[in-house]
C-alpha cells in the first residue's frame, strides 16, 4: 500500500471516531441515556399480566392528574 492510502485511511477513521465521540457526548449532555425506569420496569414487570397491570396503573395516574388539573381550573382563587 502506498503512504497516501494509509494516510487517507487514518484521517477518515480519526474523523469517524471524533464524530462518534461527539454523538456520545451530545447524548450524555441532553439526557438521552437517563431512562432508568425502563430497565427497572423490564425486570419488575416481565410477565404479560404484570405489564397489563402497570399500564392500568399508569392510566389511572394520568386520569387522576388530569382531574386535579381540571379541578384547579374550576375552583376560583
Amino acid at each position: 500500500m502506498s503512504a497516501g492510502i494509509i494516510a487517507m485511511m487514518l484521517g477518515i477513521s480519526t474523523l469517524l471516531g471524533a464524530l462518534g465521540l461527539a454523538a456520545l457526548l451530545w447524548g450524555l449532555r441532553t439526557g438521552q441515556f437517563d431512562d432508568t425506569s425502563k430497565f427497572l420496569d423490564g425486570a419488575r414487570f416481565d410477565g404479560e399480566e404484570e405489564l397489563k397491570d402497570a399500564v392500568m396503573m399508569e392510566e389511572k395516574r394520568k386520569k387522576a392528574l388530569e382531574k386535579r388539573r381540571k379541578d384547579k381550573r374550576v375552583m376560583p382563587d
